[in-house]
């Protein structure tokens, strides 16, 4: 006790604002349920394992600590599942993961010789009794951001609920048999809550739901609520309201009254309809589901270092799938995990470990590769001598809470708790990777995903322009008419007309899905292309020119992204249901860029043109496709502008791939000439070494501003590259490739993400991994031997060069 008083210093009484780690180690994944607890310091409230307090102790001096220690009740067996209504896991309301309860003992303990004092005792001096019951008190950081997140995405309360306008027009709505107004549909039916019309839903990418009439009602009227009828029951809550202005699923406080205007008495009403989120769920027991899930075959389970599952925290397999990938990459798990220990990434951290991406990086990597971790479930066994007894075959894995919050503290989407593209992850983990280890090229993992891509484009005036640029993934068009299975799928389509015809419907056993090779999405990449609006500078005037594209370098790892999302005809999304032939063996070296060839003649510079409509200008057509799917108007016009008005796809892969640039959101200056910048701001950053053209580019981008167009160039390797630099155009590598891996073009396939659903943004993403000469299924927490692998079914494919 003597001992505590003397270190009263270093313990303090956490204020409301403090972040207090209580549920996981900062450095490991240890709770209070591993073997030795967990240990809070009462002076910084971070969070460490038995292994690992040590460590702090020497790094702070902190000696007093919060010991924390739960130990597992037996679950009862007959404790009834309930059923999910949200798409997530270990969430109300989502699928029970059927936790243990737990009794929870504490002690106050004093290192370095770890002297421990029993809490609660009213020995205890009162700065230490306030102290740690503030602690245990507290929510938890960990808890506070998870429920942060996931509340984020919460239906909220209508702004247009409390004064809706609704027209006595003597409608009455019976309690069954609905129908729409405009067409026969009896099912996906909305009740607008203004005039009491009923109106079928939205069509469905696979044609499926409704005719979009209670949408065009809207359109027309622009009365704002509907309600799902079928859904409506005694449990209003449940119910499905959608605003229409709002564009969202919403919650109508006002909901009784507004369905008794129409004579609806809701106490009697049964549920027929599944609600929007319970259609997500379904939509998952569907062919795709168990096809890349491997369901139905007997996996075996694999323990050990290398196979540790990670734990969904609520719609997070995304992440799951993408990180399994990466770190089985070997200049991942050498930078991370073999050349780094712990305790170094520990010391170089900042006070607070868990805003330090490399230090977090390295406890996922030692989480994943140690094997700590990848062992089967057990619980306590009071009846026996032995100590822990194995309950399952499935492993506990490991939740990646910190890395999550880390990594997506600066992205508006990954910090919800919503389902997000595993692509647009991959690609802003690789951006995040590479800015911290700006300036220590030599230890950037993320180069070795990186190569530089060169467009040669062709203007009709027979001069040439490059355009380099680099890139983490090769993005693949799907060219379904190359399909090797043609005859196969013409008489499925027959079939398919002759069942509808009859009013039957096409098992699941008998659909027929195009086959296309990867070498023909590879051939599609590199083809040659016409490029409509292309401003000519020999011209000096729009023409149509030809594009064909090339790697100027090839990386040690190489990620082909298989574009399966496509927009068809009225922009409705639709993802292409297709097999995809992904042999184990692949050789791209004939996609290699040949550069400026020998008696091609350059297109001239741009010049500076007083005449503002002769300038290059974003296509209309491509910018408003781009808006409509929620993009920014100045992103999108700068992507059509920097992909030459090529198309959609083209102008979308350069979003999501620019989407982190500094001068993203700068506006586009007319003008390309001298006059657009202020010489002295030139002279100023010539003075700091940089060439002449990057010091324009950079000021344009930057709007003036010396400091943030110092960021730009330093945010740009490539910007001495322009759209229409003629140095750019010789048959050695720019400065641009110097840093840059590369090697021969053959590849041996390692790794696939798969995704399940109707959208990147709903579903379920699975990784398969080739690991010790077997293929290995990683589908969150559950690892085992791969007996099918789907690999003509993949969305991200990650080869390494051999």
């Amino acid at each position: 006790m003597d001992l505590l008083r003397s270190n009263l210093s270093r313990v303090r009484i956490p204020e409301p604002t403090n972040r207090v780690y209580k549920q996981e180690c900062c450095l490991s994944f240890d709770t209070p349920m591993s073997e030795g607890g967990l240990f809070i310091d009462m002076f910084n409230f971070l969070a460490f394992g038995k292994d690992y307090v040590g460590w702090n102790f020497e790094k702070t001096g902190n000696p007093v600590y919060l010991h924390v220690k739960k130990t597992k009740k037996p679950v009862p067996e007959d404790r009834p599942l309930k059923k999910p209504t949200l798409l997530a896991i270990g969430i109300d309301g989502g699928f029970d993961n059927n936790e243990a309860d737990y009794e929870e003992t504490h002690n106050i303990v004093i290192l370095p010789d770890y002297v421990s004092l029993s809490y609660p005792s009213v020995e205890l001096p009162e700065k230490v009794r306030l102290a740690a019951d503030a602690i245990l008190l507290d929510a938890g950081a960990e808890r506070k951001e998870q429920v942060a997140a996931w509340t984020a995405d919460k239906k909220l309360v209508s702004v247009y609920a409390t004064n809706l306008q609704q027209i006595d027009n003597g409608v009455v709505i019976p309690p069954t048999g609905w129908k729409c107004s405009q067409c026969d549909k009896t099912d996906n039916l909305w009740l607008n809550l203004t005039d009491g019309v009923i109106l079928c839903g939205r069509k469905n990418w696979d044609g499926s739901g409704g005719n979009n009439h209670a949408v065009e009602h809207y359109k027309k009227t622009g009365y704002p609520l509907a309600v799902k009828l079928g859904t409506i029951t005694a449990d209003l809550e449940a119910a499905d309201v959608f605003s229409y202005p709002e564009d969202d699923n919403v919650l109508d406080p006002l909901l009784a009254q507004h369905l008794a205007f129409f004579g609806i008495d809701f106490s009697s009403l049964q549920k027929t309809e599944m609600t929007t989120a319970e259609k997500e769920l379904d939509q998952n027991t569907n062919f795709e589901w168990n096809r890349i899930q491997e369901s139905g075959q007997e996996v075996e389970p694999i323990f050990g270092p290398g196979y540790t599952g990670l734990v969904n925290l609520g719609n997070s397999c995304y992440l799951a799938a993408t990180m399994q990938a990466v770190f089985s990459a070997r200049s991942f798990s050498s930078r991370y995990y073999i050349n780094q220990s712990l305790k170094k990434a520990f010391e170089e951290a900042p006070a607070d470990p868990t805003v330090d991406l490399n230090m977090q990086l390295t406890k996922l990597a030692h989480g994943l590769l140690s094997g700590k971790y990848s062992v089967p479930q057990v619980e306590n066994d009071d009846n026996k001598n032995v100590a822990t007894t194995p309950t399952s075959a499935e492993q506990e894995g490991i939740p990646p809470r910190m890395f999550k919050t880390l990594v997506a503290a600066s992205h508006p989407e990954f910090s919800t708790m919503r389902q997000q593209d595993a692509l647009e992850f991959f690609l802003h983990f690789l951006d995040q990777v590479e800015r911290s280890n700006a300036g220590k090229t030599e230890l950037d993992p993320a180069r070795s995903f990186k190569f530089g891509v060169e467009d040669r484009i062709l203007c009709s005036s027979g001069k040439v322009a490059y355009n380099r640029r680099n890139d983490y993934i090769l993005s693949l068009n799907i060219p379904l008419h190359e399909a090797t299975n043609k005859e196969e799928l013409e008489l499925f389509h027959k079939l398919k007309a002759e069942k509808l015809s009859e009013g039957k419907e096409v098992s699941g056993d008998e659909v027929v899905r195009p086959r296309v090779p990867l070498e023909a999405c590879l051939a599609s990449f590199s083809a040659p292309e016409e490029v409509h609006d292309f401003y000519s500078t020999a011209l000096q005037m729009k023409t149509t020119a030809v594009k064909s594209a090339g790697l100027t370098s090839f990386p040690d790892y190489l990620v082909l992204h298989m574009r399966k999302f496509v927009m068809e005809e009225g922009w409705v999304p639709k993802k292409l249901d297709v097999y995809v032939d992904v042999p184990d063996i692949i050789d791209i070296s004939h996609m290699r860029s040949k550069g400026h060839q020998p008696g091609e003649e350059l297109l001239p510079d741009g010049v500076p043109i007083e005449d503002d409509s002769e300038i290059p200008l974003a296509n209309e057509d491509i910018v408003a496709q781009l808006v409509s799917m929620g993009f920014n108007q100045i992103h999108c016009q700068k992507a059509a502008i920097n992909t030459s008005n090529a198309g959609v796809e083209e102008a979308m892969t350069w979003l999501l791939a620019h989407m982190e640039d500094p001068d993203i959101d700068a506006p586009i200056l007319r003008g390309r000439g001298s006059e657009s910048v202020d010489q002295s701001k030139v002279d100023m950053l010539l003075s700091f070494g940089f060439q002449d053209d990057v010091a324009r580019k950079a000021l344009i981008a930057s709007g003036g501003d010396i400091e943030k167009a110092t960021d730009w160039i330093f945010s740009n390797p490539d910007a001495s590259v322009s759209n229409m630099d003629a140095t750019a155009s010789n048959t050695t590598s720019g400065p641009n490739d110097a840093d840059l891996p590369d090697g021969g073009g053959r590849y041996r396939l390692m790794g696939i993400v798969s995704h399940i659903g109707t959208s990147t943004h709903c579903g379920h993403y699975v990784a398969h991994i080739l690991k010790d000469g077997r293929w290995v299924i990683f589908n969150d927490n559950k690892v085992g031997a791969s007996i099918n692998p789907p690999k003509d079914m993949g969305y991200l494919y990650f080869f390494e060069r051999l």
